[in-house]
């Protein structure tokens, strides 16, 4: 494989993953009912990713991010936002089925509604969505680690625009620059 097709296969993989962790966040996640006989009337709630743990959707914002940085730079900064990127993957990997654990789904919904405080029997209905949250997170991990592998020899988005061989600029101070200016080179 290329470089260029693995720098797009990684970037593919990351963005699918944090694009599938932010859109199902707002999904239902659980939901909270009480159990027939209770006698505290008809209550049900339903949870969505965010209201269970609002770090995975946030978490899949800065895996959108650090995707364009990816594709950015180039060098030891691509490994460092490869490293990143997979560090991102893990934490909505492991926060995505804590939070659907019952006890906690509980809480959240004890947060929202006083009823879910009273303690009666509560019936909690966990969603598949969590699944998918999941999946993200292995998609974004394994676009981190895919960078921090074989992201060094990828091109940068510059690349394309260098010239072979091209001498760098004869010097960084502003009056070699004009120099280079006035014998018609181009010192960029």
């Amino acid at each position: 494989m290329t470089a260029r097709r693995e720098l797009t296969t990684a970037a593919l993989l990351g963005g699918a993953g944090a694009a599938i962790v932010v859109g199902f966040a707002g999904r239902t996640w659980a939901t909270v009912a009480e159990r027939a006989g209770t006698g505290l009337g008809t209550f049900g709630q339903q949870l969505t990713g965010r209201s269970l743990s609002s770090v995975i959707a946030a978490l899949g914002w800065a895996g959108l991010a650090g995707i364009a940085a990816l594709l950015a730079t180039r060098g030891w900064a691509r490994t460092v936002i490869g490293a990143l990127l997979a560090a991102l993957g893990v934490i909505v990997a492991v926060l995505s089925p804590l939070a659907v654990r019952h006890a906690h789904v509980v809480a959240a919904a004890g947060e929202k509604s006083n009823l879910a405080r009273v303690g009666g029997d509560l019936a909690v209905h966990v969603n598949a969505w969590w699944v998918l949250s999941l999946a993200g997170g292995v998609f974004l991990a394994a676009a981190g680690l895919l960078a921090i592998v074989r992201g060094r020899r990828w091109p940068g988005m510059s690349a394309r625009y260098d010239r072979p061989g091209a001498a760098p600029p004869a010097g960084d101070d502003p009056a070699s620059l004009w120099k280079a200016l006035d014998r018609g080179d181009d010192p960029t």
